[in-house]
């Protein structure tokens, strides 16, 4: 994949038309011969061609005989924390020295630069939501990001976006083998319920210094897990097997939080129960090994079995484990395994959208959203398709080079 050098990113993008493709809101109907107007990088209308008012001064991006769809939302990645080729002095996702890692911050780890954004591009992922690592039982607040751009102001959607916890073998092998607090299931659920226990405790505090107007000195990491219990973000849990799921469910009752199973590789053997208690899904990676105990019923049956269940799902890679630009792939294998294909896109799409608070700006082509948009040589659930054209915010980022069969990326690098 190649990269070319472009003039400075963030420059106002013109009103653009995008027009006789077979275009895909997922919000929506499927529109043969549809237009979507982009304007000052934003979504302003969509319909069939002859009922869009494209303005005179209009781009005009021929779509004719290709599929329109808005960019992927990949729910769980590690991209620019986790870098690919370089070992550990790219290794930035896992701060496995203390268990409750609630002040860490994805964004600060986060280096655009990393190869795993241009790999996003090239398989239609225009937004991923940045997690730390699951070595510890509390790992840290997630950011949700745009796949290109120069530093991590210039691509930050949101942060933090949720919390990361795990349960199950990562925290106990990793606190186990260094002989202290957590090394069993029981330690791990301990951790994160001191952490409450300590943070309720603290808002308590808070409170009455600012009724009564005395100082109060701040903790950063009770400070964290406050933007949990008071709902302004979700909780998401690292959890495999069906008993930390349940694990998961118990925690969240007993403190009234707003609980995401991630992986939840185990989820299908209580689908009805997850279905009832309205939690979302996380699920994947579909594509890697049994390689540990916790992962022996993965399966790419999995995601049509809670979809059916009525669990709302989001499909990931876990990126690198699966690299991020197989998304799409995972999707379609999970339909040839039962999953119908209109869940299938909303997993990559809406779906993660919603779950993480982020369609009021991606997941969909619709007026109001982000103008993230990919044009499909086909559909995008067929393997041989490709992206061919991506617009993160109106620009395009990405081509496929068909003289050549390379990616091209705009490099969002300043080049006089």
């Amino acid at each position: 994949m190649t990269v070319t050098n472009q003039p400075p990113a963030g420059a106002p993008t013109p009103t653009a038309a995008i027009t006789g493709g077979y275009v895909v809101p997922v919000k929506g109907d499927p529109i043969a011969g549809g237009t979507v107007l982009v304007e000052n990088g934003k979504i302003v209308a969509v319909g069939a061609d002859a009922d869009v008012d494209v303005p005179d001064d209009a781009e005009i991006v021929d779509a004719a005989g290709l599929w329109v769809l808005p960019g992927f939302v990949e729910a769980h990645g590690h991209a620019g924390v986790g870098e690919e080729g370089i070992g550990w002095e790219g290794r930035d996702y896992n701060e496995m020295t203390d268990p409750n890692g609630a002040r860490l911050r994805a964004v600060d780890g986060i280096n655009p630069d990393d190869q795993g954004f241009r790999d996003a591009l090239a398989g239609g992922v225009t937004t991923m939501v940045c997690k730390p690592g699951s070595g510890n039982p509390i790992g840290g607040q997630t950011a949700a990001v745009k796949m290109w751009g120069r530093t991590v102001e210039d691509i930050l959607l949101k942060a933090p976006c949720s919390m990361k916890s795990a349960l199950g073998e990562n925290p106990k092998r990793v606190y186990g083998e260094q002989k202290k607090l957590p090394s069993t299931r029981l330690g791990v659920a301990a951790v994160i319920r001191d952490a409450f226990v300590k943070t309720q405790d603290y808002l308590a505090k808070r409170a009455n210094a600012a009724e009564e107007g005395k100082p109060f000195e701040r903790d950063t990491t009770l400070e964290g897990l406050a933007l949990v219990l008071d709902g302004t973000i979700p909780w998401c849990q690292h959890s495999h097997r069906a008993d930390d799921i349940v694990t998961a469910i118990r925690l969240a009752d007993e403190f009234g939080y707003k609980l995401v199973v991630n992986h939840g590789t185990e989820g299908h053997l209580i689908a009805d129960t997850l279905a009832e208690r309205d939690i979302p899904v996380i699920i994947g990676p579909l594509f890697t090994s049994r390689s540990k105990v916790e992962v022996n019923r993965r399966s790419l049956r999995n995601p049509g079995i809670l979809a059916r269940a009525g669990v709302k799902i989001a499909i990931t890679t876990d990126h690198p484990v699966v690299p991020i630009d197989f998304l799409v792939h995972q999707a379609t294998l999970s339909v040839k395994e039962g999953l119908d294909t209109d869940t299938a896109l909303r997993s990559i799409t809406l779906n993660p959208a919603e779950i993480l608070g982020l369609d009021d700006r991606v997941g969909a082509l619709a007026p109001g959203l982000d103008a993230d948009i990919v044009l499909w040589s086909g559909d995008p659930l067929d393997v041989m398709s490709r992206a061919l054209r991506v617009f993160v915010e109106g620009e395009e980022v990405y081509h496929f080079d068909e003289a050549t069969g390379e990616g091209v990326t705009k490099s969002p690098w300043y080049s006089e």
